[in-house]
């Protein structure tokens, strides 16, 4: 890995970030609050939250097994892919290479902050080589997006072939594990101290049940967590989303029994939906969702939304034609979902 000097943007290494009140103070025996011109009515909304999210990061680090220092948390993982894009790659000079089909934010990202985006297309079992990404990235590629398991493939990558771009590749390398939490696979947290240049990502709206509040982590060294904060929003987790995640820690207890009964459900509904007659494929997953090759998806989708019933067309990404993304929903939901399409037929589309 080049010295992380050399990868971040002369202009972000040399900023001076922007100090809130609660920067200057973090202490808790203050009783009156009159630095930052805070409404004193309406509490506790009135007060800015804790820019740095201590208590949260004291909660998810034994659980995740990673110091706090290493910990970013963003509004939504979302907010760290778009961060790396900001800290490393200046515009219209860096690139970036990713795998495809993959994630559609990360090309997204790349647009809005004029970062050339190379796609290194996945084989037929939905896998990469090291030596492919590599051999696409040169001396401006700063980023390398990865995600396992993979969206919308649903597989894990090969986690040799992850080892030898960390060993090999001289910028960063962005893992995405949003849907870690239902594979068998370990995290790559737990080899996080050994390299400096690896990114881990990963959610609470998968998993831990809580899209609706929009938090995301990253895990990296100490060193890119402070480049992070450096320019990140002053407030960017509100209180009420602190709190909601602090209250889902405290009872990190029921993740697992949740995650347990989507395991369970996954492999009940793929065996039932491999014997729909629209069934043509079902491809290997290690996610809470599976892709699926069916007769005709773009009938099949319209006419499941006709049942009130919604799925991904993903149709429209490469090397996933007539595919459809099924989310593992509950048992009634999934019931519901296999009496729709065994009532279903071409006429039905017609």
């Amino acid at each position: 890995m080049k010295p992380l000097q050399e990868l971040t943007r002369p202009n972000i290494w040399a900023l001076k970030p922007y100090s809130s009140a609660r920067d200057e103070y973090s202490g808790k025996s203050a009783s009156v609050f009159l630095d930052a011109n805070e409404n004193p009515y309406n509490i506790p909304n009135n007060r800015y939250p804790d820019p740095l999210q201590r208590e949260l990061k004291g909660l998810i680090s034994p659980v995740k097994k990673v110091a706090p220092e290493q910990i970013f948390l963003g509004n939504g993982s979302d907010e760290a892919i778009d961060l790396a894009f900001r800290a490393f790659c200046r515009p219209g000079i860096d690139n970036v290479v990713a795998i495809h089909p993959t994630y559609g934010m990360y090309q997204v990202c790349a647009d809005i902050n004029d970062v050339e985006y190379r796609k290194v297309l996945l084989d037929e079992k939905f896998q990469f080589k090291a030596a492919d990404l590599l051999n696409a990235s040169d001396n401006n590629t700063k980023l390398i997006f990865l995600c396992s398991p993979n969206n919308p493939t649903g597989n894990n990558l090969d986690s040799k072939e992850i080892i030898t771009l960390l060993n090999e590749f001289q910028g960063i390398v962005i893992v995405d594990e949003a849907y870690a939490d239902f594979s068998d696979q370990p995290s790559f947290t737990g080899i996080l101290d050994e390299y400096p240049n690896l990114i881990i990502l990963q959610t609470f709206s998968k998993a831990w049940g809580c899209a609706a509040i929009r938090l995301g982590m990253a895990f990296a060294s100490p060193e890119i967590i402070g480049i992070f904060t450096k320019i990140k929003y002053p407030y960017n987790i509100n209180r009420l989303t602190q709190q909601e995640a602090i209250s889902m820690m405290q009872r990190h207890y029921e993740v697992q029994r949740w995650v347990n009964s989507v395991l369970e459900e996954r492999t009940r509904l793929m065996k039932a939906f491999a014997q729909l007659p629209c069934c043509k494929r079902i491809f290997p997953t290690d996610a809470n969702f599976f892709l699926t090759r069916v007769t005709h998806a773009k009938a099949i989708y319209d006419y499941l939304v006709g049942q009130g019933i919604i799925v991904r067309n993903r149709s429209n990404v490469t090397l996933c034609e007539d595919c459809l993304r099924i989310t593992i929903g509950t048992r009634p939901e999934n019931d519901k979902l296999l009496e729709a399409l065994r009532n279903y037929s071409t006429s039905d589309t017609k």
